[in-house]
């Protein structure tokens, strides 16, 4: 697997939103991206919880949700993650038939600045809705209920793709997710060694 970078090192890491970026205005400049950020994951979940007491049909719960995941993986991976976030990844397979990750994000300096507002509903959205799914595999595991699991899985595995996308566009990738977990041991031993010399 080959991973290829574009500009992530301009996207700012989760915490440095208000530091790097106060500039951007707070208002929802997006908001029918970020309705549908949320609505396809949120509903896939709710049609999941209520399907029982809306409708006895498995089949056509089962469509429905797999439509709604499906709807919810094409709008994440290609609309709101590029216009609420400024980032975007894909796959593509080169012609020897090596998987190629590609990561991009908008540089900071560029003229459409990223909304806080629209930043924070878009991580929440992305990281608060794959709990759920593994929620619910471990829900249909313990209760037996088997005829659920093809389906929670594929919502799990759906929506954990978008997050782990996008964690990884965010970041850089790998290498500098090592370097900065080198980085933050470093500074605590620093720091440690400092206080150390300083109390004795």
């Amino acid at each position: 697997m080959i991973l290829c970078f574009q500009d992530s090192q301009d996207s700012p890491l989760f915490g440095d939103e208000e530091d790097n970026f106060r500039q951007r205005k707070s208002a929802i400049r997006h908001p029918l991206a970020s309705f549908f950020h949320l609505f396809f994951r949120t509903s896939a979940i709710l049609v999941y919880i209520l399907c029982d007491i809306l409708s006895g049909r498995f089949i056509a719960c089962m469509v429905t949700i797999i439509l709604l995941l499906s709807c919810d993986f094409w709008t994440v991976k290609n609309v709101s993650g590029r216009l609420l976030v400024g980032l975007r990844w894909w796959n593509q397979v080169d012609a020897d038939g090596n998987s190629r990750w590609m990561f991009e994000s908008r540089k900071s300096n560029s003229v459409n600045t990223i909304s806080s507002a629209e930043s924070r509903i878009f991580w929440l959205g992305l990281t608060v809705c794959p709990i759920f799914w593994v929620i619910f595999v471990f829900s249909t595991i313990f209760s037996f209920n088997i005829k659920w699991l093809a389906v929670v899985i594929m919502g799990l595995v759906l929506q954990w793709a978008n997050l782990y996308g996008y964690v990884r566009c965010k970041v850089g990738g790998g290498s500098n997710l090592r370097n900065m977990a080198k980085n933050y041991f470093s500074t605590q031993i620093f720091k440690q060694a400092m206080k150390e010399t300083g109390g004795s």
